[in-house]
């Protein structure tokens, strides 16, 4: 579940993005864009408990919603041509772009964009989002184009959370293995297992793809990822995850590397409802025990961020928290033994079977075994983990990479997987919600966030580089790695 070295973007070759050679060429507008990717979605329903892999091939690409985050980070209207917000900030009104039609040809209603949000909010939903539109009391649509949505408690971040709601039509129905969106591209096969294939849809409201056809390619490893692109197989690789494949690609003229601003964070997340998690020195000890800077260079080498917090440096709120619990493995001996554990304890570690987790929990295993704690490595599929920490919350402590933009809300929700719950933080994330200025958001949660990290809620171990790496015949792809989204209608590939 999606993390750079600053939040602008770094360019690490001198033809990166700009791709100069290709653009010089003939562009093909129906050529086929192959794409590599590691993250196979587990189903088409991103309320459905799909995964990270979803968002990357659906989003901005099969569907839309009133609102898209960009590649930059800013949020831009899409299918909400106008919207007006009372004085009191608890009534919000959008008009919806005319002339929309879904991949089945029904007209966009704002019966569609009701029924949308209701899919998110709605108590069989799984939607990581779902509680930041708790906020949502009614929803009324007077007539086909104006959607009105009413709030209990102000909600400065309701268009931001509306970029996550995908406008399906209500007639769609059951859409974990088909779909019926308004983007540019229709979904043509899932080949489960292997591969995921969009076209372009003609009758899209909006400019047509650059493109005929995306088709994600899906591996099981870092290494396999590489060789793909390296043998023709695949035209780019949305995030390149080992430093050593990098090195092929470097100083190659056949290829384009380049850098982006990342929203993944790599953690140790403990199940802070249960002994000994439930003790805060337990935590700070564990944080200490880690020498992070080495961790990332072993997984990384030069790339990726140290963060000390939830917060990557593309959100408004971030702070270098790197110095909350800074590698000290002799306090963190001292902080077992002021926790009553002075000779350790043994815990299991539910890790994700693909990279670069089964290495880093290697790693963690071997730092805590300096403290004298035992760590049994129990590895997990996705959808296993999925099932046991993300709904059963059955677990210890587990490793996981979240990918999405702006989520320390998820801290702010004792319900939520890892189950952290300071009552002063669920009040500062609710409070800063209710603020009617950006500034007044932003500082509240950077509070929030400092009581996090002083909690070591969990343990952020780094952020992950953004590298994408394509052929150098190929440009206009996104570089960014926010909410792993990757919009692929401006991709272009010379003949």
């Amino acid at each position: 579940m999606t993390f750079p070295k600053s939040a602008v973007l770094l360019l690490l070759s001198s033809i990166a993005l700009g791709a100069v050679p290709a653009a010089a060429q003939d562009v093909d507008p129906d050529a086929t864009i192959r794409v590599g990717s590691l993250y196979e979605p587990q189903n088409l329903d991103n309320t459905a408990g799909a995964g990270q892999g979803i968002n990357e091939a659906f989003n901005g690409n099969v569907y839309e919603a009133l609102y898209r985050l960009t590649d930059a980070g800013t949020v831009e209207p899409v299918l909400a041509e106008n919207h007006t917000v009372s004085d009191d900030g608890l009534t919000h009104t959008f008009t919806l772009r005319q002339g929309v039609r879904f991949h089945s040809g029904d007209p966009l209603t704002a019966a569609d964009v009701k029924a949308s949000i209701e899919r998110v909010t709605a108590e069989t939903s799984k939607s990581s989002r779902k509680k930041s539109l708790s906020t949502i009391a009614s929803i009324e649509t007077p007539d086909d184009r104006t959607v009105v949505v009413k709030l209990s408690t102000r909600s400065i971040s309701l268009p931001y959370n509306l970029s996550y709601v995908w406008v399906v039509n209500d007639t769609a129905g059951d859409i974990t293995a088909k779909e019926d969106g308004t983007g540019p591209y229709t979904l043509e096969d899932w080949r489960r297992g292997s591969a995921l294939a969009i076209g372009r849809f003609d009758g899209y409201w909006g400019d047509k793809p650059k493109n005929g056809e995306v088709v994600f390619q899906y591996f099981t490893d870092a290494t396999a990822l590489g060789n793909a692109l390296l043998t023709d197989a695949v035209d780019v690789v949305t995030s390149v995850q080992s430093p050593d494949a990098l090195a092929q690609f470097r100083d190659n003229p056949a290829f384009t590397v380049s850098e982006g601003a990342s929203t993944t964070k790599e953690l140790l997340a403990y199940n802070d409802r249960v002994a000994p998690f439930n003790d805060v020195r337990v935590r700070k000890a564990l944080a200490r025990a880690v020498d992070k800077k080495r961790l990332l260079n072993a997984i990384w080498g030069d790339y990726g961020t140290l963060i000390g917090s939830f917060v990557p440096p593309t959100d408004p709120w971030y702070e270098d928290l790197t110095g909350v619990d800074a590698y000290d493995p002799a306090s963190a001996k001292a902080l077992l033994a002021e926790a009553g554990l002075p000779e350790g304890f043994t815990f299991t570690l539910d890790t994700p079977d693909y990279d670069p987790h089964p290495i880093v929990a290697q790693f963690l295993q071997s730092e805590y075994a300096k403290i004298g704690v035992t760590v049994n490595i129990n590895t997990i599929t996705a959808n296993e983990w999925y099932t046991k920490i993300y709904q059963k919350h059955d677990f210890q402590a587990t490793l996981q990479e979240h990918v999405n933009h702006r989520d320390i809300v998820f801290y702010g929700n004792p319900d939520f997987y890892w189950g952290y719950n300071n009552p002063e933080v669920v009040t500062l994330i609710a409070d800063a919600e209710k603020e009617a200025t950006e500034a007044g958001q932003t500082e509240k949660l950077r509070q929030a966030n400092r009581l996090i990290a002083e909690d070591a809620a969990s343990n952020w171990l780094y952020l992950y580089p953004q590298i994408v790496v394509a052929s150098a015949n190929v440009t206009g792809y996104p570089v960014n790695g926010l909410n792993s989204q990757f919009y692929a209608a401006n991709i272009t590939k010379a003949d």
